[in-house]
């Protein structure tokens, strides 16, 4: 009978969902821009917008400028279409402008000038509504900022997806779960839910590199293939050698035959 390590095979993987960065809305910026830092994700590092951005963002505002007659124009208004008239109440943010009282969050409404904003389809969210929006860790129930790991349908932080009988971190290890979905490494699942062999009570496990081993079970016990010996005279039991069980012992023919001349008087 073999013994099988159920889901062994398994890896968690990872949710490849955009992560976002927070930009900064300051002060209405000039044609200069000096007022105003946004920052974008790359490779997984924060790095501030290059020359190129400032430059399609100058060139928007200048192209906005130019037109309207109102000496004061700022731009048009992304959100409502209407003028912005003075600097002062207009921003420029997700590459278009805005009235400072249009850029808000989309879901709970907050003015986002001089605040962290996040946008997600083009849409801008406070830093707050942002992580409200976030997954959560099914261990720690915390949002998750970084990667998603998903494993058996759920979402972890990386570091959280651990043993729980060892807590070894399992990222990027395979593992296997028990009936109740706990997550287990493979070593402690073996030594947790392999059967123990009625002689020497140890684990019958697979060796190192296979997921299978040999057990044998007879009288509903389990054994070791090198257990798995006659009580009495300890020799193995082979396919020639076979096994003849009396009275809850397990004896090869020969042993069997003594037991059972001294037990019940048969020749």
């Amino acid at each position: 009978m073999a013994y099988t390590s159920v889901n062994s095979n398994k890896s968690p993987v990872f949710d490849n969902s955009e992560r976002r960065s927070p930009s900064i809305v300051n002060l209405p910026p000039t044609s200069s821009h000096s007022n105003s830092t946004s920052f974008t994700m790359r490779n997984g590092n924060i790095m501030k917008r290059d020359t190129t951005d400032v430059d399609h963002l100058t060139k928007l505002l200048m192209k906005s400028m130019n037109s309207s007659n109102e000496p004061n124009f700022f731009g048009m208004c992304a959100r409502c279409n209407d003028e912005i008239v003075g600097e002062e109440n207009g921003i420029v943010a997700m590459d278009r402008m805005y009235h400072v009282s249009c850029f808000t969050c989309t879901m709970c409404g907050c003015r986002l000038r001089g605040m962290h904003f996040y946008s997600m389809e083009n849409k801008p969210y406070c830093e707050s509504c942002y992580i409200n929006s976030l997954e959560k860790c099914v261990v720690c129930a915390r949002p998750i900022t970084d990667r998603i790991l998903r494993a058996t349908g759920k979402p972890y932080h990386a570091e959280c997806f651990c043993c729980i009988v060892c807590h070894k971190s399992l990222d990027g290890v395979p593992f296997t779960i028990d009936a109740l979905m706990e997550v287990h490494c493979i070593d402690c699942f073996h030594q947790k839910f392999a059967p123990r062999c009625y002689v020497c009570h140890r684990p019958i496990l697979p060796i190192n590199g296979q997921d299978e081993t040999i057990r044998i079970v007879a009288l509903d016990r389990s054994y070791h293939i090198d257990c798995y010996r006659c009580e009495n005279c300890k020799i193995q039991f082979t396919n020639e050698e076979g096994c003849y069980p009396i009275d809850d012992h397990v004896l090869c023919i020969h042993c069997n035959r003594i037991y059972s001349r001294t037990m019940f008087g048969h020749t």
